[in-house]
């Protein structure tokens, strides 16, 4: 085994092990059996619940839901537009250039969607201010939406003729106050002790080893990077994201972060067992997930470590683009997490890895982030193919299929292909219109199969609320930005809206009885059969554009 090898092993493992009570853990504070050793915050989830009113108390059905989810969103999205257009104008912004409106709302749209694409420089962009009660706040918003929206489905599945579906401010007000913020809380105190920044200062004056007077640019930048990777947002501080020093300084830090993109959305499988009391459901998940990211290590891992035949002759592997403190390890590590988790930072050019290299984080962006995916909004897409899964095997036997003792039917199979044929629509969408500007050629820094693989990767990214990029495709250009926030909106609020509505029509329903006929869903041939499902419709919906891009690219490469 290479050493890449154990790294993941060890890697998976601890994940794997702190995933377990997380999931438990989780599961107690969304029923609001809060523990005892976090019963000392409740004054303050009373307090808001008395700030809010009698909305915060009544149950809500999927319709209200839904309501309350937008209504959130949209005030969160112009606040953060108007917040960002004024930064200039506010404490610590006037050395700022003042930011164009299709930046701004691409940028809002961005971190409001918890997609965090980031088409221009953190730090010389956008004041510290900006960054901690725009940015930031975001980052927690983002996240508690996801789970809360995750929430109401499990309760869904459990729910016997039952029009509701809980109360939105209650699940994000649980889930912000007893999860994001005491372990971003406690990430941000480790990432300070590594040497990740935290300071409202602006920065620093130096002078470089050339004798040229420089600044050093600092901020905030602890606090909004613990949430960035716990909230699977990704969205850096600084412009380089986690391959700058002062987010991610060590081989600690660097551990830590790539631990913490895959934490919540690894627990939140187990709560889906939890919750259901039948943790073998939450099992076949993982396993799945599981299979899809140790496939894509071994992708990732032996294509960088083979490298092009260039590298080779120099008598290494493919370090371009890389740390030199990571190495092609932890690097291709990071990049699978990233892109698994709809996640987004990276610690490596993403531009520089090999072709195939570079085509296993794009497809796993491709199947619609549901591998491990975003807080919430993986699980809920994971689920979605399940239940498609559950439809085609009742087909196959000839009977009604059934999951958890409810039976699937046409509503719910149209609400599940929303939100599966979403972000493949937008990502072959988005591709579409940035291929036919007669301007693409001037945002691109390569030509060729490469070139058109930095147009798919960033238009896939978009369309999956990833945020990551290869970085070869121009951002900041205001057809992009104007795209990019129709592609980010679209992608999240659709897939939430059919999911709210068929969690309420799982609800209304009621059990019926298992019987020798049941299909279950937890054997080795239903883990196969999903597998091969969520591979077909990525293989299907994807395989003649990458062809056409990193595949081509691979067999042109000498």
């Amino acid at each position: 085994m290479t050493s890449i090898g154990y790294q993941a092993f060890f890697f998976l493992g601890i994940l794997l092990v702190l995933s377990v009570p997380l999931g438990w853990y989780i599961k107690q504070i969304m029923q609001g059996d809060i523990p005892k050793w976090m019963r000392w915050m409740q004054p303050v989830e009373r307090l808001i619940y008395r700030i809010l009113g009698p909305t915060a108390h009544s149950e809500m059905s999927a319709k209200k839901y839904v309501l309350n989810v937008v209504l959130l969103s949209s005030c969160s999205l112009i606040f953060l537009v108007g917040l960002l257009m004024i930064q200039h104008l506010l404490p610590g912004g006037s050395t700022f250039e003042p930011i164009s409106f299709s930046l701004a709302l691409n940028t809002a749209t961005s971190f409001v969607t918890n997609t965090n694409w980031q088409a221009y420089s953190g730090e010389t962009t956008l004041s510290n201010l900006s960054q901690a009660f725009g940015l930031t706040v975001q980052n927690f918003l983002s996240a508690g939406v996801g789970l809360a929206v995750v929430t109401a489905l499990f309760r869904g599945f459990v729910q016997v003729k039952k029009p509701t579906l809980g109360n939105f401010w209650q699940d994000l007000t649980r889930g912000l106050l007893y999860l994001l913020l005491p372990l971003s809380f406690l990430m941000a105190i480790v990432l300070l002790s590594q040497g990740v920044v935290q300071t409202f200062s602006s920065g620093v004056a130096y002078q470089s080893l050339e004798g040229k007077d420089s600044w050093l640019y600092l901020g905030p930048a602890a606090s909004q990077i613990a949430i960035k990777q716990l909230g699977t947002n990704g969205g850096g501080f600084f412009g380089a994201n986690s391959a700058y020093p002062f987010e991610n300084p060590t081989l600690i830090s660097n551990f830590i972060e790539n631990l913490a993109i895959l934490l919540i959305p690894a627990a939140l499988i187990w709560t889906f067992g939890f919750w259901v009391k039948e943790w073998k459901q939450g099992r076949t998940i993982m396993i799945v997930s599981l299979f899809f990211v140790v496939l894509a290590m071994i992708g990732v891992g032996m294509s960088e470590v083979q490298g092009p035949h260039f590298a080779q002759v120099l008598g290494h592997s493919n370090f371009e683009g890389k740390e030199v403190r990571f190495g092609i390890g932890w690097s291709s590590l990071w990049a699978v997490a990233t892109t698994a988790a709809s996640n987004g930072s990276v610690n490596a050019m993403l531009d520089s890895f090999t072709a195939l290299g570079g085509a296993v984080p794009m497809f796993l962006m491709q199947l619609g982030e549901i591998i491990f995916g975003g807080v919430g909004s993986g699980l809920y897409g994971m689920l979605a193919f399940l239940l498609l899964a559950v439809f085609i095997a009742g087909l196959l036997v000839g009977r009604t299929p059934e999951y958890l003792g409810k039976k699937i039917e046409a509503f719910d199979i149209k609400m599940a292909s929303i939100v599966i044929l979403t972000p493949l629509l937008l990502t072959l969408f988005g591709t579409m219109a940035l291929t036919i500007h007669p301007d693409v050629m001037k945002w691109l820094t390569n030509t060729g199969p490469h070139g058109f693989s930095e147009v798919l990767y960033g238009a896939t990214s978009l369309a999956n609320n990833n945020g990551s990029a290869f970085a070869g495709l121009t951002a900041n250009i205001t057809f992009i930005n104007l795209l990019g926030s129709v592609l980010m909106g679209l992608s999240r609020f659709l897939p939430i809206l059919a999911i709210l509505y068929l969690a309420g029509n799982m609800a209304n329903k009621k059990r019926v009885a298992l019987n020798q006929g049941t299909l279950s869903t937890v054997s080795p041939t239903f883990v196969t059969m999903l597998m091969i499902i969520i591979l077909v419709i990525g293989a299907l919906s994807f395989l003649p554009a990458l062809a056409l891009g990193p595949i081509a690219e691979f067999f042109t490469i000498k």
